[in-house]
């Protein structure tokens, strides 16, 4: 039998959140297990029930490393590029599309709801880091075509995020490839946001 390992009590939250992360694009959601997870940690099966009594709680602290992971994405990329409101965008786009195509399984699982609780105190805070690269990158959409009001902003916001996280979703599917692509362009072809929304 092989020896169990010690923890502390964080060093061993933390090393779950770790080892599930790596299992979790490794497997996907439906091979990982509280059980599986412990024996790749090397504690006893019931051990992660300390600090994850559910599935979905262990999920939850996935999405809370997630999308601190996603802000800081978009934010990396947004820092490399002009400051110029179309070019922020594509490079806010850029880093979108870096985490998913990295990290496609967690991707999935920060936008499935329902596998989340959202009444965890830690997950508001990074989500709405993530969320306010959106409101940031839409605002000068949202004066260009003169709907600088609250419900505007807001159907504004709304479409860039369906363009740039439907495009997320179809590239990780594998539904845009294309002969002799990287799949690294921002946006397929025909459409570019930044030049529709933002042009000049």
């Amino acid at each position: 039998m092989a020896r169990q390992k010690s923890y502390h009590h964080g060093d061993l939250r933390q090393a779950l959140i770790e080892n599930g992360l790596a299992m979790l694009e490794e497997q996907g959601l439906e091979g990982l297990t509280l059980r599986k997870l412990a024996a790749r940690v090397g504690v006893s099966h019931a051990a992660p029930e300390h600090h994850f009594p559910t599935m979905r709680h262990l999920m939850t602290a996935f999405a809370v490393e997630g999308f601190g992971l996603f802000a800081a994405s978009m934010r990396s990329a947004m820092a490399d590029a002009a400051d110029d409101p179309a070019e922020q965008l594509r490079a806010a786009a850029r880093g979108y599309l870096a985490f998913a195509r990295s990290r496609p399984h967690l991707f999935r699982l920060m936008f499935t709801a329902n596998r989340l609780d959202w009444d965890d105190p830690a997950l508001g805070p990074p989500a709405n880091a993530a969320h306010a690269v959106l409101e940031e990158i839409s605002l000068p959409v949202a004066k260009r075509l003169n709907r600088d009001t609250p419900d505007g902003r807001a159907a504004v916001e709304q479409l860039v995020w369906s363009q740039i996280h439907g495009h997320a979703h179809l590239m990780i599917d594998g539904k845009l490839q294309q002969e002799g692509g990287t799949g690294d362009e921002p946006f397929a072809a025909p459409l570019d946001l930044a030049s529709v929304l933002l042009p000049g």
